[in-house]
């Protein structure tokens, strides 16, 4: 059995204040193991979205816990939090979110250099080929494809070699062809590196990709497709 990456013990968040609050999460309880792939779906609102926030540390509980690698980030400053989240957890948006001014490998190394990483710009280099980015080093978000930037925040996210990767519909601003090059890459990368990967989509397609599909529905989970198959095994 996998060793437990993340455990989220009866978190409950609201958004909001006063008349416009929104109770987002309510009381949830999940485990995720090691090297597992896991898909987040749900209707718009439900909850996904904030969900794979708290698990990125980027959201702090009203209530609950959150463990990542036995660390209660629960429990942590912001400032711990964020010194966690850049040696453990990669994050790629939607939005790519690259910083205009700076070419492709600046992208990549310049979250390496802030947290003293010795020779930032080289492992930039690498993991730029690695993502089939080698001939585009030089070049601006605004000089690349939609799916180049995506693939550029990519190698961002995978740089500090962390152990957790987390994806908010990292295809939704692509075309098909060019979603499914970008699946295909994170997939490859995860596979690879023995990653363990949460992934929010709306793509039914790309979340039957993951090992295990977490459903999420006004806050709460409603059903866990790994759990599923490991009841009926038991029972079989």
């Amino acid at each position: 059995m996998a060793k437990t990456i993340i455990e989220l013990k009866k978190a409950d968040l609201t958004l909001g204040n006063a008349a416009a609050s929104v109770h987002v999460l309510k009381g949830i309880d999940l485990t995720v193991g090691e090297g597992e792939s896991v898909g987040i779906v749900g209707p718009s609102g439900s909850g996904k979205s904030t969900l794979l926030m708290v698990l990125a540390g980027l959201e702090k509980l009203d209530s609950g816990e959150l463990l990542i690698r036995d660390t209660p980030l629960h429990s942590l400053s912001e400032d711990r939090v964020a010194d966690f989240r850049g040696r453990n957890i990669g994050i790629v948006f939607q939005s790519f979110h690259l910083i205009a001014n700076m070419t492709a490998l600046e992208n990549v190394a310049v979250p390496l250099e802030l947290a003293n990483v010795r020779d930032a710009f080289d492992i930039a280099r690498r993991e730029l080929q690695a993502v089939g980015l080698g001939e585009r080093l030089s070049h601006y978000p605004g000089q690349l494809s939609g799916g180049e930037q995506q693939r550029v925040a990519i190698a961002r996210a995978l740089a500090p070699s962390p152990a957790l990767l987390i994806a908010d519909e990292p295809t939704g601003n692509l075309d098909t062809d060019t979603g499914r090059q970008i699946a295909d890459l994170l997939f490859a990368q995860q596979a690879e590196r023995g990653t363990t990967l949460l992934l929010v989509t709306h793509d039914p397609v790309l979340a039957a990709r993951c090992s295990r599909q977490i459903h999420v529905r006004s806050g709460e989970i409603e059903g866990d497709s790994a759990r599923a198959r490991t009841n009926q095994a038991a029972m079989a």
